[in-house]
């Protein structure tokens, strides 16, 4: 299956999403939180200069509102080779991660060729737990 849409997050939440927090908000806490060696720190500094000159920042973002992000996968080859290294950091420093792939965001806010924003669903549904399909 062929999924149009990527995302790296992490199973902290976002303050004003309720969602998974994104790889890039996930590395900055850890840069402040002094988790990291330095080398580690000017790694994850220079790719994410890299990503600020070449990925125009939605405005939406840019305004904390209650929106989450995605890469496009049609044309994402470059962004998820620099994104490697930030989840080889991840990794190295135990810092648990899921790599989301999906067709379907959400309602979609904002999008370039390399990003989708989408706002987040605040309508959340909880459910029973089902009975047991186990055949005893």
């Amino acid at each position: 299956m062929k999924f149009k849409y990527c995302r790296i997050q992490g199973k902290e939440l976002a303050a004003n999403t309720k969602t998974g927090k994104g790889i890039f908000s996930m590395l900055n806490q850890m840069v402040t939180d002094g988790v990291m060696e330095d080398e580690d720190v000017g790694l994850f500094k220079e790719i994410d200069s890299w990503f600020a000159e070449e990925l125009p920042w939605p405005p939406q973002c840019k305004r904390q509102e209650k929106v989450i992000c995605y890469f496009k996968t049609e044309n994402s080859d470059m962004m998820m080779k620099m994104i490697n290294p930030l989840m080889w950091l991840l990794e190295r420093y135990s810092h648990a991660y899921y790599v989301v792939y999906t067709n379907f965001p959400g309602e979609i806010v904002y999008e370039d060729d390399y990003q989708v924003v989408v706002k987040v669903d605040e309508n959340i549904v909880i459910e029973d737990v089902q009975a047991s399909w186990s055949p005893e």
